[in-house]
């Protein structure tokens, strides 16, 4: 998909997957349904501009990796269109994909995945982390 031009002062309705964050940023009580809204919601992977024949296949998705200072590997993820672009403007495509889906084929290289990462909900978890607690049996 090709994301829209951004208007920034628009108001945004917040996706149940943002209160899943939300949830899980305050760290208070049972984390389970939180998790268990995550896994079921649908996130956009960026896919970036100069991506192969690959982004056209929709049974393949490409990671897209980032490195960090420290040198931690991270695939970034967003909630929406307006997550997307407050951290990574320069794209202009995304793929969206269910998360529990993506955690369920999640590679076993040493790589986290982020979820909102510029937000005050964001998440980062590593790669065990994305395994357990947010993968889902393939229908």
């Amino acid at each position: 998909m090709d994301t829209p031009s951004n208007d920034n002062n628009a108001p945004q309705a917040v996706t149940p997957a943002q209160e899943a964050l939300t949830v899980l940023a305050l760290n208070t009580g049972d984390r389970g349904p939180a998790l268990d809204t995550l896994a079921e919601s649908d996130v956009l992977v960026p896919v970036p501009d100069d991506a192969g024949d690959d982004a056209s296949d929709p049974t393949v998705v490409a990671l897209p990796v980032l490195e960090q200072s420290g040198g931690e590997q991270v695939v970034p993820v967003f909630t929406s269109e307006l997550e997307m672009a407050d951290l990574l403007p320069f794209v202009s495509r995304y793929r969206l994909v269910p998360l529990g889906a993506l955690a369920s084929q999640w590679p076993d290289a040493d790589l986290s995945l982020t979820i909102d990462a510029s937000s005050p909900h964001g998440l980062t978890l590593d790669s065990e982390g994305v395994r357990t607690l947010l993968a889902r049996p393939q229908s």
